[in-house]
């Protein structure tokens, strides 16, 4: 069960940036280069509720609302992109769980989320991304329980976790179902060397027969696939957006300081007009792309009908402003910032995954085309 208090007000933020901000320390750029994160430093975390800040205080969580979950998203994404990703993926699970679970699941998954368990959800396959028709996993009855067949691909954090949230076809439906990772049946396969976040666990994962029980089917199966997918990947967009921030902050965090600091021509590189160019193209990505986030975290909380649009806007802004603004940042501090781990080399990679996740940059310009058409 979760220690800490619930998040809500200001103090109670800045408390809990300064309690991961120890924990972490500077050792992400080690993390980024070795490719692992610290196991015992997630365990910490989840059982501290902080991974999945949303979940209400009754089941461990922070009950924090999805605004407050989205500053301590960014702030953990300013920090490592790796572990950002960690925070996004319990997240999704842990709203996965809430939404679709029946009460006792609800009461023994999320307690368990906040107790140091680690979770990985499953959706996309080496055939079906944002294609829900090409999905094959598939869970089929036997007995008095289930199997599940299948394979899904990019897993963000099945290296650590204990439980996979996996979508999969139930008969003319769908289901969310909570798979051990120690199953027999499940195949779980690091990616080797990814482009970013190289620390987050990516795997790919194979489902050979695995045999579960009914408990293990959130709400009984049986809902429509497009809700399932929409709804994690609302959530999962959200939270991704809100990591570009982070991954914003802490360029122009860098860029200022060494503009400040590095001299050129007899003057602080701040004090030439293009450097100071750079700096303002940073500042104006990040609040822009924080008042997208704030626009789709207030979407969230009232269950507003914008939510599912409020999402991707938040989350192509964001990780375009995160891809560019990185790529600014790298400019600015020139070989100072090429080293492999430096903070600004780390999110020139990270971000451009950014592009691509939870819907890629191409699809999320669809999406949007089309509400501009419907909104006519």
């Amino acid at each position: 069960m979760s220690d800490g208090p619930a998040l809500s007000g200001e103090r109670a933020l800045t408390d809990e940036h300064a309690r991961i901000g120890e924990l972490v320390g500077d050792r992400p750029a080690a993390w980024d280069v070795a490719g692992e994160l610290p196991v015992d430093l997630l365990r910490t975390l989840g059982a501290g509720g902080v991974l999945c800040a949303e979940v209400p205080t009754a089941y461990g969580g922070r009950g924090a609302d999805s605004r407050t979950n989205g500053e301590l998203t960014a702030y953990v994404g300013s920090l490592c992109s790796s572990l950002r990703s960690i925070m996004t993926s319990q997240g999704i699970a842990a709203s996965a769980i809430q939404r679709f679970g029946d009460r006792a699941q609800r009461k023994h998954y999320l307690t368990e989320l906040t107790s140091g368990r680690l979770a990985a959800v499953g959706f996309s396959e080496p055939g079906a991304g944002s294609d829900l028709a090409a999905m094959r996993t598939r869970l089929r009855p036997d007995g008095d329980g289930f199997v599940l067949d299948g394979q899904k691909m990019w897993v963000t954090g099945a290296r650590y976790a204990d439980l996979l949230v996996v979508l999969a076809l139930h008969g003319e439906d769908a289901a969310a179902v909570v798979v051990p990772a120690d199953t027999p049946g499940v195949h779980i396969e690091p990616v080797a060397d990814p482009l970013g976040c190289r620390a987050a666990g990516h795997s790919q994962i194979r489902f050979d027969q695995v045999r579960l029980p009914a408990s293990r089917v959130l709400g009984g199966g049986g809902q429509s696939l497009s809700l399932l997918f929409t709804t994690a990947l609302s959530y999962g967009r959200i939270s991704v957006a809100w990591g570009c921030v982070g991954i914003l902050r802490a360029c122009l965090s860098a860029a200022t300081t060494h503009a400040r600091r590095r001299e050129q021509s007899g003057k602080p590189l701040a004090e030439h007009q293009l450097v100071a160019g750079h700096l303002a193209d940073l500042l104006v990505a990040e609040r822009t792309s924080a008042h997208a986030c704030e626009a789709a975290s207030r979407s969230w909380d009232s269950a507003s009908p914008d939510m599912v649009v409020a999402a991707v806007l938040a989350k192509h802004a964001s990780a375009g402003h995160a891809a560019r603004g990185a790529a600014t940042a790298v400019q600015v501090l020139a070989s100072a910032g090429s080293q492999d781990g430096h903070v600004v080399a780390r999110a020139y990679r990270d971000a451009k995954l950014m592009e691509i996740i939870e819907g890629s940059n191409e699809i999320c310009r669809l999406i949007l085309s089309q509400h501009a058409l419907d909104s006519l």
